[in-house]
């Protein structure tokens, strides 16, 4: 294998884990966020809607660092 084929196989790889690693997360938000209504307040905010927010915060964070770790080629 030459190496322009691997760095074309290395570029869609990142391509390939940025893509599902955004779709597993807005899959998951999606989920908990719109379908058991802990994205919304009612009123006041519950406890579900603050723990809610502090995870979607901090897994937010978690996959910015993941994608500049991928990009830096550090993965």
């Amino acid at each position: 294998m030459s190496e322009m084929e691997s760095d074309t196989r290395d570029f869609l790889k990142r391509i390939i884990q940025t893509v599902s690693m955004g779709m597993l997360f807005m899959l998951l938000h999606m989920t908990f966020g719109l379908y058991l209504n802990w994205g919304f307040f009612e009123g006041s905010p519950s406890v579900g809607n603050i723990i809610y927010y502090i995870v979607f915060v901090a897994s937010l964070a978690g996959l910015i660092y993941y994608y500049y770790k991928i990009w830096k080629g550090k993965l």
